[in-house]
Formats: C-alpha cells, sequence, structure tokens
C-alpha cells in the first residue's frame, strides 16, 4: 500500500465535533481538493503574534511544499504551522437567512514544516510546486541559478495529520415550515475559468503563445469538466 491509499491521520486537532458528516478520512479526498486550486493560507505564530499568509504550494503523495523568501518570517520561525485550502463551488440560497450556507470543498494540514537543504529535493520541491500551477512551465522557462535557489525558502510540510471537510447540494430547509413560504431556494453554482492568455507587450509580435498555455484558457481553475 502506497502512502497515497493510507487513510487521513485521527487526531484531537483533525476530529470534526459538528457536521461530522461532511468530513472525509479517505486521503484520496485530500489529493481531490489539493488538485482543485493552487493557493494556499499559511497560519503560524510570529513573535507570539499569529499570521495567516495566502501563498501558492505544490505537492506530492507525502509533503505539501512551500516557498518564498529566506528572509521570510512566516516562514522562518521553525514553529508549527496550520495550512487551509478552500474551493468555492457555490452560494446555498435557504428559505430564511438562517439556514444560507456555501458549497465548498476545504482541507486543514497541521504539523512542522520542514526546511529543505538537500539539492535534489530542492529542485523537486520547486518544479513540483511550479507545475501545479503551471503545468509545463518548469521545462519551458529558464529554472532557477544558484543565487536565486540561495535566496528561496522551501519548505516541506507532512501531509500526515489533515482533515478534509466538504458541503455540496441543495438547502437544508426543504421540509421545514419555511417551505411553505413559497420563497424561491437553491444554489448559485461557481465556476472559475481560465481566461485567453494576455502577451507581455515587452515581446516580440513573431513570440507565440506556448501551447501549455494556451490548452488552459477556457479550462475549469479546479480542473473540473
Amino acid at each position: 500500500m502506497s502512502d497515497a491509499d493510507l487513510p487521513l491521520s485521527a487526531t484531537p486537532r483533525t476530529a470534526l465535533h459538528r457536521m461530522k458528516e461532511k468530513g472525509h478520512r479517505d486521503r484520496s479526498a485530500l489529493f481531490d481538493v489539493l488538485r482543485a486550486s493552487f493557493v494556499c493560507h499559511l497560519g503560524v505564530l510570529v513573535d507570539g503574534c499569529p499570521m495567516v499568509v495566502p501563498t501558492v504550494y505544490g505537492f506530492d503523495d507525502q509533503h505539501l511544499y512551500l516557498h518564498g523568501s529566506v528572509a521570510s518570517r512566516s516562514l522562518t520561525t521553525g514553529a508549527e504551522v496550520c495550512v487551509t485550502v478552500t474551493v468555492v463551488d457555490g452560494l446555498v440560497l435557504a428559505r430564511s437567512v438562517f439556514e444560507h450556507g456555501i458549497n465548498y470543498r476545504s482541507a486543514m494540514i497541521y504539523g512542522s514544516p520542514r526546511w529543505v537543504t538537500d539539492p535534489d529535493e530542492v529542485l523537486h520541491g520547486l518544479r513540483t510546486l511550479t507545475e501545479h500551477v503551471a503545468p509545463g512551465q518548469w521545462d519551458y522557462a529558464r529554472q532557477p541559478n544558484r543565487k536565486e535557489l540561495a535566496a528561496t525558502a522551501l519548505l516541506a510540510l507532512p501531509l500526515s495529520e489533515a482533515s478534509v471537510k466538504t458541503r455540496s447540494g441543495p438547502p437544508d430547509d426543504g421540509d421545514s415550515p419555511d417551505a411553505a413560504r413559497g420563497h424561491w431556494a437553491g444554489e448559485l453554482p461557481l465556476v472559475a475559468r481560465w481566461q485567453q492568455p494576455l502577451t507581455d507587450p515587452a515581446l516580440p509580435a513573431t513570440v507565440p503563445v506556448p501551447a501549455h498555455v494556451a490548452a488552459r484558457a477556457g479550462a475549469r481553475v479546479d480542473g473540473r469538466r
């Protein structure tokens, strides 16, 4: 059995105390959420104060990779972190305001990230991150040189302690007394799609848009059809 087939850990931090039916213990559910987005929020204590930083990420079967400047306070504390990823799929508009909600997919990952120093893993992590955000770009663009690598901090956060929670479907008040009021209720789906590439004005007109970039125009950001 590979790491990808193992169930998610059950710890006091990952246990759901409310709406347990929306939780998922299979690791494939975590990967589904991670594949559907590319921006996470890194929560960490810096000098005793909470800091939540939006940043891009990449992942493999074992780690979530985060990167930034070696001078970044959020990446260099050595403290435990909580990383969240949220994908909004739409609004849930019920008959009463109290029952309104959101359809979503979310993941929370806890742990102590490791500063990656092995040169091969640094390149693996940066490639993983780049290819998750922009598939095909790692081999197309110039890869980082020694000076740029020295200025970059790469963290590897184990995927061993995580929780996944999702909601989908219509409002929950279809059989409530409010149903007799005759108000419309339902879902307002939200779908984000990549638009047509905009070429840098500094480029000569003869430079075409790479095929791996052009192919994403019109596609859903979350990878679904």
